[in-house]
């Protein structure tokens, strides 16, 4: 595992399309916070990052909202905005919930699925190990999960499953480098678990990939000292 993270500069021509200004300018945020450029407790300068995604101050300040409700970001009256010091537990916390609900959706995939759509997830597997492009592999990730989340069937559970995934990085692939043969290995035992028509077998699954994803990501974030130093102004009352 790298030391640090190659963050680079992302700037809106590499960003992945959003719905919104808003939404853009949280995922830029929420990318800096977990790939440990934003420490726990830094002040967040807005100006700052209006002027490098080239957007106006105002969804910066709709985004820190959004992340603040997310529990990563503190708005402190008359202050700013500082990032929160969240703790191991937090990030293992979030990606348990993760897993229980997307388990729930695979339950119902297992039963749900047909052969071509089988077929297909087999072929997004195929085209994400071939893979050596980072964010090739995230789409292929996000697709590979995506068949199986729609064939929950579930209005509600897609849109819990939205919110849960909005607070957790899009570019795993690129700042945890060696996830990607425990990924590959994970997706395989979903698949054959599905292939089984086992209900069981494929929320466990799920659930065990997304528990070993906040353990990988808290290992991660402790090889970058995110936390090393905690200043007191960005903790919470």
């Amino acid at each position: 595992m790298a030391s640090s993270p190659d963050t680079g500069s992302w700037t809106p021509s590499r960003a992945i399309p959003y719905a919104n200004l808003k939404e853009f300018a949280a995922s830029w945020i929420r990318e800096r916070i977990f790939s440990g450029e934003l420490r726990p407790g830094s002040k967040i300068d807005q100006d700052a990052i209006a002027q490098e995604l080239g957007i106006s101050k105002l969804p910066v300040r709709e985004a820190l909202i959004t992340l603040d409700s997310e529990g990563l970001v503190n708005i402190v009256a008359r202050r700013g905005a500082f990032v929160a010091s969240l703790t191991r537990e937090d990030i293992l916390d979030h990606y348990q919930l993760f897993g229980m609900v997307a388990g729930i959706a695979a339950e119902r995939a297992a039963t749900n699925l047909t052969e071509a759509d089988l077929d297909r997830l087999e072929n997004v597997l195929d085209k994400l190990e071939a893979s050596d492009s980072p964010e090739m592999r995230a789409q292929l990730n996000d697709e590979f999960h995506r068949i199986i989340n729609l064939a929950g069937r579930s209005r509600r559970l897609m849109s819990v499953l939205k919110l849960l995934g909005k607070a957790l990085p899009s570019r795993f692939y690129e700042f945890h480098t060696d996830w990607s043969t425990a990924a590959d290995r994970d997706h395989r035992e979903i698949l054959a678990a599905l292939k089984q028509r086992s209900p069981e077998a494929a929320r466990q699954a799920v659930a065990d990939h997304l528990r070993r994803s906040g353990e990988h990501a808290v290992r991660f974030l402790e090889s970058t000292g995110f936390w090393s130093s905690v200043p007191d102004r960005g903790r919470r009352a």
